[in-house]
């Protein structure tokens, strides 16, 4: 179809092209009689898309006009913007201009006025080209002789009216799952029937249930492919023993935090004669049981990622895999893909080999204990692992030396504290905290950044078919926006449009080290990167100042690990000798796999952001009233957002913020007062009292004292 399309767009663009009708048109291209009805179709999908038209002779020509296809993110105002295609531009739509396009539609557009300095392009919706949700999670109102559905995404743009005979089990204030049947039209409402009661809005679950519910997320594994997990077994398969490296008699640890179940990687660091150290990177081997084109593998590449939903798990892999067989738990033996590298005292990669290996896990460490460990501060932790303190101690000097390195050529160390929250046996929130972060993760993420740079330099210099994780610079318009607020700390990051290097941002970092304004600052270095993704071509990672990077570590959690694990698998079996078809087939496997894999990062990002806001609003919902010190996170048009010691972020609206009116400086993103010219800006400490916490709504509202 595509193809055909291109074909007949080339054919119209033609400077000697004069308007013909759709038969003139295929008599020229040769189109064969039996294939006429088929052409006809593709002329209607072209013009449908606005991208050919037809005069009042019926013939066709290029469209006048030129058209856009991107997304539509509508605000609750009514207003929205679209997301470009292939572009990073947004293009803003007026609530008249919207076609009653709903949030997440995909549309085409045409551009009315084009950007300029003082504004954002602005457009209108002309045709809706596919509604994003046929589904909808809300709470329903029942009204007696009707009743609707007020959606969880604020967002979407309509109530769904719901008629009495399609209310089904649904009482007042159920969270409801509800099928659209009519897409708004001219001023109406969407109209639907409820195919699913969740539960009470405050009934336990009901919450985590709902996000579920609402991104379509795969809850539950289908049985044939639980039943092809369950064949992987829970040994290792003896016969295949003598064809991998056997270091079941070395000392290897896996080092994860204490709730993880699904270990993929494990660690061991040698030092050598020559002053060098030996890095053992060991990952499981999940291509071995995930067989290419199985049940089992199409299951994984829908799912992309594991979501991590607080107290919830949506895994890409049955837990039969995940948490067993392919899990490096320790004192049973695992398959592994084993990247080993030689690393100089000053962090440089000397050497490197790749095979496939079987271990047996030493000991499964968890963070807390390896920091004690090297902090030589637990009695009991240290006797208990006296005979490896060696082996910890070599892993903090190699990691400290690979992270010099790092830093040296411009790693961007982002000190941007998660949130840990704890909940109770039925999953509501029993506190909110910063998650600390020791040396003993550095370790691990030292190790994995290093065997991920090595694994996609080897593989990219045998150009083989493969899935990069690509992080490009920053665009130059956002690192000036970045230099404005700079400047009010005596800050700049030097940049033009040939040269935006990563150790500029670096230094910032460096310098900001330990201060007040750190974490915000961080924070909108964090906004103006943009955001990394998978592709099949290697671009470099501006964000770890690497030029070869792809994420080999986590084959159980993430597709792309998985899928270059198999295209590694093939390599060393077939002694690095690979046939130009398999390699054809596998570069559009590799295309469709990162493309898959981005788009699923993206939902799963997005529902664990909403997970923890969900929770925040709820804990903060016990404690209206209460007053605490926060550090102003960012200024709006409409108010300013204070962050907590405990991570959780409020909004302070202009009335209130004091008996004034303060005025909205764009330029330097402070509000200033009128009368008493009392200045508001990021990184200020402030003082607030909780106003108003409601986790349906999944906001949090703080007044300042």
């Amino acid at each position: 179809m595509e193809d055909r399309k291109k074909i007949i767009l080339e054919f119209m663009q033609d400077k000697d092209y004069i308007p013909m009708k759709a038969k003139e048109i295929a008599m020229i291209l040769k189109v064969p009689k039996q294939e006429y009805n088929q052409f006809l179709e593709v002329i209607e999908e072209l013009e449908q898309e606005y991208k050919i038209q037809k005069n009042r002779k019926n013939r066709y020509r290029i469209s006048e006009k030129t058209y856009y296809e991107g997304v539509y993110r509508k605000s609750q105002k009514g207003f929205g913007f679209v997301m470009l295609e292939n572009k990073q531009e947004e293009i803003y739509i007026s609530k008249d201009n919207s076609l009653n396009a709903l949030n997440g539609d995909r549309v085409l557009i045409e551009i009315t006025e084009e950007k300029n300095k003082l504004k954002s392009a602005e457009g209108k919706i002309v045709k809706i080209l596919k509604h994003e949700k046929d589904t909808v999670v809300g709470i329903f109102q029942n009204n007696k002789n009707f009743g609707f559905v007020v959606p969880d995404d604020k967002n979407f743009g309509t109530d769904i009216y719901i008629s009495k005979k399609d209310f089904g089990k649904a009482r007042n204030n159920h969270k409801v799952l509800v099928q659209i049947t009519k897409y708004p039209q001219k001023g109406k409402k969407a109209e639907g029937k409820i195919v699913e009661v969740l539960g009470n809005v405050n009934q336990a679950g009901v919450d985590m249930l709902s996000l579920i519910k609402e991104y379509k997320l795969p809850a539950k594994f289908p049985d044939l492919v639980v039943e092809e997990a369950k064949k992987c077994g829970n040994k290792v398969d003896k016969k295949d023993i003598p064809n991998r490296v056997d270091l079941r008699d070395k000392i290897i640890f896996t080092i994860d935090g204490e709730d993880a179940k699904d270990l993929d990687d494990a660690v061991r660091v040698e030092k050598l004669p020559n002053g060098n150290y030996k890095l053992e990177v060991h990952i499981a081997d999940v291509s071995y049981y995930v067989k290419e084109n199985s049940l089992l593998d199409q299951e994984a590449l829908i799912r992309g990622t594991s979501i991590y939903m607080l107290g919830r798990v949506i895994p890409m892999l049955p837990r039969e895999l995940s948490n067993g067989i392919c899990s490096l738990n320790a004192g049973e033996d695992r398959f592994t893909l084993s990247c080993i590298m030689e690393i100089n005292q000053d962090g440089q990669v000397v050497s490197s080999e790749v095979y496939k290996g079987i271990i047996n896990v030493t000991e499964r460490m968890t963070y807390t204990d390896v920091q004690k460990i090297l902090d030589d501060s637990d009695k009991n932790v240290l006797e208990k692992y006296k005979q490896y303190i060696q082996e910890f101690k070599n892993m903090e000097e190699l990691a400290k030396i690979l992270k010099n390195r790092r830093l040296e050529n411009g790693y961007l160390n982002l000190d941007i504290p998660e949130s840990k929250i704890d909940l109770d046996i039925d999953g509501y929130v029993q506190n909110i905290s910063k998650y600390e972060t020791t040396f003993a993760h550095e370790i691990i993420e030292q190790f994995m950044l290093t065997a991920n740079e090595t694994i996609a330099e080897k593989f990219f210099w045998l150009q083989a078919p493969f899935i990069y994780r690509v992080h490009e610079e920053p665009d130059l318009e956002k690192v000036n926006e970045l230099n404005k607020f700079l400047f009010n700390f005596g800050l700049k990051i030097k940049a033009n449009k040939e040269n935006i290097y990563p150790k500029e941002f670096s230094k910032i970092l460096e310098q900001i080290k330990g201060k007040e304004e750190e974490k915000v600052i961080s924070n909108l270095i964090l906004r103006t990167l943009k955001v990394a993704r998978y592709e099949s071509e290697n671009k470099g990672h501006f964000g770890i100042a690497s030029k070869y990077y792809c994420h080999f570590t986590s084959p159980i959690r993430r597709y792309p690990d998985l899928f270059i694990h198999r295209i590694i698998s093939k390599y060393l079996e077939d002694n690095y000798v690979v046939n130009n078809k398999w390699i054809e087939e596998h570069q559009n496997k590799a295309e469709d796999g990162a493309k898959q894999s981005s788009e699923r990062e993206k939902v799963a990002t997005q529902v664990e952001r909403e997970a923890q806001d969900i929770k925040k609003a709820e804990y903060m919902e016990s404690r209206i009233g209460e007053e605490y010190e926060g550090i102003v996170s960012s200024i709006t048009q409409f108010g300013m957002f204070v962050e907590l010691p405990n991570t959780v972020e409020g909004l302070i609206r202009f009335e209130n913020l004091g008996n004034e009116y303060f005025i909205y400086d764009e330029q330097k993103k402070t509000l200033i007062g009128e009368r008493t010219t009392k200045i508001y800006k990021i990184g200020d400490k402030v003082k607030i009292k909780v106003t108003n916490a409601n986790k349906l709504l999944r906001q949090i509202d703080f007044e300042i004292i």
